[in-house]
């Protein structure tokens, strides 16, 4: 922009209009700018925290890769995989699993559960369940010679079990044969050896671990997986190798991330995310409604001004540059003092938790926020653009005054 019209922009800025309301108007803009801004920064950051919490609970506790297929997999099959896997540096940790359904009965209650069966000595380098236990030690084999499950919190609480009682657990064969009313339901008995809690009520109140050998048996599985779990490097690297993964192994195997596996979950954090965005959105949007009807009067007021400006020679294109450039420093203005009053409000936070949660109830101790430049760049470059638009209506009316009309009354 040339110097002449940011200067004069300034000016009409800056001066006292003989209509107060104009004044009223123009600062009306300004605060609700800021406000939209501030908010828009804090909400999302809001939401990247508690992205990031969701992302560290579910990978700290899944794996990061899970191939399985409709079927079963053999010994064969496995033991192809896991030497194709093996030659991969990306690829931490691997181990095959057994799932399936089966009800677990208590004394008092009981609960249909998702069971998998793990490999004891190596769960603990694919999954983070052994970091979760809170009670007992995972140990699928005792002096009885009993085989030992792991259950979450949230059943233990349902099933009015603690670690050492002995539970039944009954296969979905065994759900048939009760059901023909031939025979008694098939179970097999468990000593619960540990309890864990991994902050997700799904695993803790529908998850129990066995050994792959117990799964296999309650299953009718002798020597077959349900597939194999992975511990990558670095978690992001997921989908690229899934990709690689997707080429190497045979036409058909079933590949999914950590992010695969709760995608209904990341799904329903984006809409809400946007939701939010679209709806504080709205704040600018009205901001800058305000800033249209003060431009407006703004130039019905200084229409003198403009005459005079037109009769020296000034083009229509350099008059409308100069109430462009007055909206565009109405917005700037609002968007620099909305980033302000958003970092300062995400500092305190950062720094003294001055949004606490309960920790009886929640997993972290305050409102987790996390800071992203790329939202600040986007919603400064919103903010700014909407307000530069904001002015062309009023900027094209100015340029529009014939010279004679806006000085005749004058």
């Amino acid at each position: 922009m040339a110097t002449i019209e940011r200067f004069i922009a300034r000016r009409y800025l800056s001066s006292k209009h003989s209509v107060r309301f104009i004044n009223v108007i123009s600062l009306i803009s300004v605060v609700g700018i800021t406000v939209g801004v501030a908010a828009l920064l804090v909400a999302l950051s809001v939401f990247n925290g508690f992205n990031a919490v969701v992302t560290a609970v579910l990978v700290g506790f899944d794996p990061h890769i899970r191939i399985e297929n409709e079927g079963n997999f053999n010994q064969t099959q496995i033991d192809s995989m896991q030497s194709a896997l093996r030659n991969d540096p990306e690829i931490k940790a691997f181990a095959p699993f057994i799932s399936g359904k089966g009800m677990l009965v208590a004394r008092l209650y009981n609960k249909v559960v998702y069971i998998r069966g793990v490999d004891e000595n190596r769960i603990a380098a694919v999954s983070g369940l052994k970091e979760k236990i809170v009670l007992g030690s995972i140990s699928f084999h005792d002096s009885t010679g009993t085989d030992g499950i792991v259950i979450g919190l949230a059943l233990a609480d349902r099933l009015a079990s603690v670690v050492g009682d002995e539970i039944a657990v009954v296969s979905p064969s065994g759900f048939q044969s009760a059901l023909s009313g031939l025979e008694a339901p098939k179970t097999m008995k468990f000593r619960i050896s540990a309890i864990f809690e991994s902050n997700n009520k799904d695993y803790d109140a529908g998850y129990a671990y066995v050994s792959i050998d117990a799964a296999q048996r309650l299953f009718e599985m002798e020597g077959a997986f349900s597939g194999i779990e992975l511990r990558l490097s670095d978690f992001n690297d997921a989908e690229s190798v899934k990709e690689k993964l997707m080429h190497e192994l045979p036409a058909g195997t079933g590949i999914s991330t950590w992010y695969d596996l709760h995608q209904s979950l990341y799904s329903v954090m984006r809409i809400e995310r946007w939701s939010a965005y679209v709806l504080l959105c709205l704040i600018i949007l009205v901001a800058t409604f305000n800033m249209v009807g003060s431009l407006t009067m703004g130039v019905i007021e200084k229409r003198r001004d403009i005459g005079v400006l037109k009769a020296m020679g000034m083009t229509p294109r350099r008059i409308t540059r100069v109430f462009m450039v007055e909206g565009l420093l109405i917005g700037a203005a609002g968007t620099v003092l909305g980033i302000c009053i958003g970092l300062g409000v995400l500092g305190l936070q950062i720094r003294y938790q001055i949004f606490p949660l309960d920790p009886t109830v929640y997993i972290i101790p305050a409102i987790p926020v996390e800071i992203h430049w790329s939202d600040f760049f986007a919603i400064a470059l919103a903010s700014t653009g909407l307000s530069f638009l904001a002015a062309y209506y009023p900027a094209r009316r100015a340029a529009g005054l014939v010279p004679t009309e806006a000085l005749r009354w004058e």
